[in-house]
């Protein structure tokens, strides 16, 4: 037996490593694991070589589970270690064993994970005492079995041992004990080792066979008898790693349930598939969004050579995309020792770049060749394009071809075809081109209905990203700006260079400005009179484009000045100068009758905005009834 004190440079790394350089403890599960599956991956490549000539037999990887000896054993039958390769593979922390095979088959190994050197270390979070049972694959080798109790004091000795590989026996610390339950580890091999190539069993399932006897039930059919098999909880081929032309439709769908079971199918999804300049795969789904901007940044899951490494992807792909569901894989992608968390370095961003390239190109495609089906799926898609257009440059660049402009009508256009079809009627008497826009097409169907009177087209705008889309639209697009449709009277939203002449005198005005005034609140209203024609409405609340817009940027957190959230909500109380109604109150002999053509008038404004509640709109229906009821 040999005893010695492993190399390290630190008088004790363990505390350091349980306390330190793991962020999450059950990573031990994933790192035995992946080290599990990185010998196994290299038995099977020497063997391909023709540098191992034996038989490779089962290669799976056992995960298990004794509660009376409060063990967790890890064991594979892959390339198994010498007592030299133990000693230099473990004792001595500095070196890899991963690294060095990778450096001498580089040209050869495509599947190598893993650094099997710290990843063992993860174990002593969890245990008081480990043992290493090994035995190599060379012909020959003898089996050892190493042993620490968490201090740099080790023993090895030579054991028997009859199959190749490696058992890691994990002896569970008192304060660990939560990792000698079934479904705890079963919910991590789960998480981390799903998607792992080779098969990873844990434990044993219930499967229904035909009774071997033939026994028959009493309908005359094979009895069904329960036998236990090994329970293999990983999918050793998941799509990413399959050719796309391999794939059906239905392939891409049974893989989004296989990630995300019991939610709404996905729209579309692109498969990702790059080995150089780096190696990249993955495929990427689009959810239907509709007007759903809570960025859920747990949905895409980062993949390293099918090993899970984290769910929080937003320092790889740019924060629009953690809209998307899916996977991506990358040995490329720098992780520190624990592969828990990502370092800036160029590739990722290089990554990023083709992902974002690869979205965009996706979406034109798509519109190119399917432009009604593109259309079909606006609705679902727009607040992702908008995002995009919103937070990267390069996105809004290639987004200009498939973003579209939906009208009130239903009709679909690009930016450039839709400025092509307003310009000759909504172009204003300073040349600026004037995009009416609604946010709610039921609500503001007055306003949108004297707009297409005017022979003007209406944009539909209800995303909750459009207020910054609009402010970003106008800045980049030439001699361009947006009014909602009830921001104003229809013409002054687009003004031109005849103005229609005002029914009503300046003294005229001035009598009935009070009237108006006294029926609605000072600090939330403006009374002010516009030309009008007699066919449009007699009043109108409008609410300042500008004012409005400033609040709602900060509502959704930026743009405006922070004081404009708390300012209180003002509307415009307009009244139409040139309709007969208007005349008609002005006219009214008697104050109670002026006042009380006024009220109703006003309600019937207050009631179009959705603005007439409570105690007032019980008395504007029962004033309406007394209105419509015969005289007595």
């Amino acid at each position: 037996m040999q005893t010695g004190q492993i190399n390290v440079q630190t008088e004790n790394i363990f505390p350091i490593i349980k306390k330190f350089l793991y962020s999450d403890t059950e990573i031990f599960v994933r790192e035995l694991v992946s080290n599990a599956v990185d010998a196994t991956q290299k038995i099977k490549t020497l063997s391909s070589l023709g540098e191992y000539k034996g038989d490779l037999g089962n290669l799976q990887v056992e995960v298990l589970l004794d509660k009376e000896a409060k063990t967790l054993t890890i064991r594979d039958r892959g390339i198994g270690m010498t007592a030299d390769e133990v000693d230099k593979y473990i004792n001595q922390i500095a070196f890899s064993g991963a690294e060095e095979f990778v450096e001498k088959y580089k040209d050869k190994a495509e599947a190598i994970i893993g650094h099997f050197g710290l990843g063992f270390y993860s174990s002593f979070m969890v245990s008081d005492k480990v043992n290493i049972i090994t035995k190599s694959y060379q012909k020959d080798a003898k089996a050892v079995k190493w042993e620490s109790n968490g201090t740099p004091e080790f023993t090895i000795e030579e054991i028997e041992k009859e199959e190749r590989g490696t058992d890691i026996v994990l002896h569970i610390a008192e304060d660990s004990v939560e990792f000698l339950e079934d479904a705890r580890i079963s919910g991590i091999l789960k998480k981390y080792c799903k998607f792992l190539p080779h098969p990873i069993i844990f434990g044993e399932r219930s499967n229904w066979i035909e009774d071997p006897e033939g026994e028959k039930d009493e309908e005359g059919n094979v009895k069904k008898v329960e036998e236990k098999v090994p329970d293999q909880i990983n999918n050793t081929a998941p799509t990413w790693v399959k050719k796309p032309s391999d794939l059906s439709d239905e392939d891409y769908k049974d893989f989004y349930n296989e990630l995300y079971p019991f939610t709404e199918e996905p729209l579309f999804n692109i498969h990702l598939n790059v080995d150089y300049p780096f190696n990249l795969t993955g495929v990427l789904y689009f959810p239907r969004l509709k007007n759903n901007v809570e960025v859920q940044k747990n949905k895409i899951q980062l993949y390293s050579n099918q090993v899970f490494i984290t769910d929080s992807v937003e320092n790889i792909v740019p924060d629009f995309l953690t809209l998307l569901h899916g996977v991506i894989d990358s040995p490329d992608i720098p992780l520190n020792v624990s592969r828990s968390y990502l370092q800036s370095d160029s590739n990722v961003k290089k990554i990023s770049n083709h992902i974002t390239k690869k979205v965009a190109d996706k979406l034109s495609a798509m519109f190119k060749d399917d432009r009604d089906d593109f259309q079909n799926k606006w609705d679902d898609i727009k607040v992702f394009i908008q995002y995009g257009m919103l937070s990267e440059d390069k996105f809004y660049d290639k987004a200009q071809k498939f973003n579209l402009f939906k009208t009130t009508d239903g009709d679909y256009f690009t930016t450039e075809e839709f400025k092509e079809k307003i310009s000759a009627a909504q172009t204003d008497k300073d040349d600026k081109l004037v995009i009416l826009y609604a946010t709610d097409v039921d609500e503001q169907h007055a306003f949108i209905a004297t707009a297409k009177e005017r022979g003007y087209t209406v944009a539909v705008m209800d995303s909750p990203l459009d207020v910054h889309v609009i402010s970003m639209l106008e800045q980049k697009l030439d001699k361009t700006t947006f009014a909602r449709v009830d921001a104003d009277t229809i013409d002054k939203l687009i003004q031109k260079e005849e103005e229609q002449p005002s029914k009503l005198t300046k003294e005229d005005e001035e009598k009935l400005k009070p009237v108006f005034e006294g029926l609605v609140s000072k600090d939330k209203f403006v009374v002010q009179f516009e030309s009008m024609s007699e066919t449009d409405v007699p009043m109108m609340i409008t609410q300042s484009e500008f004012m409005r817009r400033m609040k709602e940027q900060q509502a959704m957190g930026g743009g405006g000045m922070n004081f404009m959230g708390n300012m209180p909500e003002m509307f415009n109380l307009v009244v139409n100068a040139n309709h007969p109604l208007t005349s008609q109150i002005l006219g009214e002999k008697s104050k109670k009758a002026q006042k009380n053509l006024a009220k109703q008038a006003t309600d019937l404004a207050l009631l179009a905005q959705g603005m007439l509640k409570g105690e007032e709109l019980t008395a504007f229906i029962k004033r309406s009834v007394g209105l419509l009821s015969p005289e007595k």
